[in-house]
């Protein structure tokens, strides 16, 4: 894969090298490699390294920890999708006698399960995963350490348990299940469970002097889909795209949407940040803008994947050292480079190829009691209702194709609409999870809640 660098102007191009180079001598890393995509295609890729000659470019693979647990994610995801399961189906309904069976799908995804963040001892990311042959070896005699469902608790046995569940509903090892349904499909050849050639080698730089040793590169075993894979910066620019876009092969957008939104509940520490976790994916707030990704970390590796969906701008940041460059800030920093550069240009104003007239009729101004709203129809097929002026309620809906809505996001996310009409087929209100909504403030021709008040509407006597 060759970058087009030409397609980011000289300026931005110097910003961003200028960004890892700070990254890569301020955090004292062997190397640092990154790359930027815009528009789903990569338009810039850089590298700083400790060593004179070449530097890594976007085929050397680096281990990228965590970042594993968003491909299994997918996975997951995929089995919903095929009807094999839901997410609120508990784990023992499908994989039975794990002793963590009561949590369900969608808590181990979001970390909300309750278990222990790390397996009993000893530490699994330095230690072979052969002294873990069992799921009972990874959860050990206490699994839960917190009530499953009250807090985000990040646990990595969390996501073996995922990796078991794929393998027992695929009848596949999972990284099998990985290649053969993620990997292939979206042409990410250059990313595996084992390390192939070219590939960083880990390094461990010690704190107190310009020094370094190598760190062992372990078989993580049954901890794979937590964090085994390897990868690099070009693979993971097409994941990101993937990530933003969806692929017919793998995992829709509308799927992928449910991934990318807040499942996990916010702890006191993080209300101000905004920062949460979906399904398989972190959620950021940096610099006003929300981002989505993942960061990872293995000894002698480090690894971050920023996607900015509504800039179109992700970013893939990979380093080999246990410490020292905060890899995550530097991709959100890479996607907010290039959008404040070079601010995405919308596409054109086009109308509507057509328009069905039944639903034309619901756009314009309605009234939930006395505050104005307005339903516009959008070029996609789905209707927004929102207020006409500052904040409040207000969410995309998707139509289910038989005269009804379904939102989509904000407060009335997985809430009916309909249009309801009178017998003679004019239109009378909306219901909308219960709330009426009138073409008049407390329209009296139309069924609202409690009634109006006969004398109608008045000023002070």
């Amino acid at each position: 894969m060759t970058t087009p660098q030409e397609k980011l102007l000289p300026g931005t191009r110097r910003a961003l090298l200028h960004r890892i180079a700070a990254a890569q001598a301020e955090g004292r890393a062997p190397s640092l490699v990154a790359a930027v995509v815009r528009g789903g295609e990569p338009v810039w890729h850089g590298s700083r390294t400790s060593v004179d000659g070449h530097g890594p470019d976007e085929n050397v693979q680096y281990r990228i920890g965590s970042i594993t647990k968003t491909f299994t994610a997918v996975l997951v995801l995929r089995l919903r999708d095929e009807g094999l399961l839901d997410l609120g189906d508990p784990l023992e309904k499908h994989l039975p006698g794990t002793g963590a069976g009561e949590a369900t799908i969608a808590q181990l995804l979001a970390h909300t399960a309750g278990l222990a963040a790390e397996t009993p001892s000893p530490w699994w990311e330095r230690t072979p995963g052969s002294l873990r042959p069992e799921l009972s070896d990874v959860l050990g005699e206490q699994p839960f350490l917190h009530p499953a469902g009250r807090l985000h608790h990040y646990s990595n046995p969390g996501y073996t348990l995922l990796g078991a569940l794929i393998e027992e509903l695929r009848g596949v090892p999972w990284e099998e299940a990985l290649r053969r349904e993620v990997l292939d499909p979206l042409g990410l050849h250059r990313t595996s469970g084992q390390p192939q050639a070219p590939h960083a080698g880990g390094w461990a730089v010690h704190p107190w002097a310009d020094v370094m040793m190598p760190e062992p590169a372990e078989d993580l075993g049954r901890m794979a889909p937590a964090g085994q894979l390897w990868s690099t910066t070009g693979d993971l620019a097409r994941f990101a795209v993937f990530l933003a876009a969806g692929h017919a092969a793998v995992l829709s957008a509308e799927s992928l949407r449910e991934m990318r939104a807040p499942a996990a509940p916010l702890e006191a520490d993080q209300l101000a940040s905004g920062d949460s976790y979906g399904l398989g994916l972190q959620v950021l707030h940096r610099s006003g803008r929300i981002l989505v990704g993942h960061s990872g970390s293995l000894p002698g590796f480090l690894a971050a994947l920023a996607i900015g969906v509504e800039d179109d701008v992700a970013a893939v940041v990979l380093s080999n050292c246990t410490s020292g460059p905060r890899v995550l800030t530097v991709a959100t920093d890479l996607v907010r480079i290039v959008a404040e550069a070079e601010p995405r240009i919308p596409e054109p104003w086009r109308p509507a190829a057509e328009v069905d007239q039944s639903v034309l009729e619901l756009a314009g101004p309605w009234y939930w009691g006395t505050q104005a709203c307005a339903l516009r129809l959008r070029a996609d097929g789905m209707v927004e209702l929102g207020p006409l002026a500052g904040g409040g309620r207000g969410s995309r809906f998707r139509a289910n194709g038989d005269g009804t809505w379904t939102g989509l996001d904000g407060y009335y996310m997985g809430e009916p609409l309909r249009a309801v009409r009178r017998p003679d087929g004019s239109l009378s209100h909306l219901d909308l999870g219960s709330f009426v909504f009138t073409r008049q403030p407390y329209d009296e021709g139309a069924p609202v809640p409690g009634g109006v008040d006969p004398e109608g509407w008045r000023g002070i006597q």
